[in-house]
């Protein structure tokens, strides 16, 4: 009887202990999105250009509250597009309302007429 109130006992706390992580993993989950911009530039378009776009995607957390993070710097790349950037937003909310607010149309100044082809991603958890 001893054996088995036990046995009780320890499935009892090895249930109890994978609740509490799962509700600890997805209590710590972040609720950011991330956006990931691959980019190829138009013919002809000048580094200093490439630059400009890069340095006004860099700018874009101080000029909107919703994005949290940029990341520019290209390290390994496939295929066609040369560049990547990829923007972290607080939450959905914040991506969507990101859409035609004056921060982006200010950006998109510098860097849609360069832009040739792109592809994006957004990713959550």
């Amino acid at each position: 009887m001893m054996k088995r109130s036990l046995q009780v006992l320890l499935c009892s706390t090895l249930f109890a202990f994978a609740a509490m992580t799962a509700q600890a993993q997805t209590a710590t989950a972040p609720k950011s999105v991330i956006h990931i911009v691959t980019v190829s530039w138009k013919a002809g378009t000048t580094e200093a250009q490439i630059q400009a776009a890069l340095d006004g995607a860099a700018a874009l957390p101080s000029k909107y509250k919703g994005i949290t993070r940029v990341w520019t710097k290209t390290i390994k790349k496939q295929g066609e597009r040369t560049h990547a950037i990829v923007m972290e937003f607080a939450d959905e909310a914040a991506l969507k309302a990101y859409s035609d607010s004056e921060a982006q149309k200010e950006w998109y100044k510098v860097y849609t007429p360069i832009r040739e082809r792109s592809t994006t991603f957004d990713v959550t958890n």
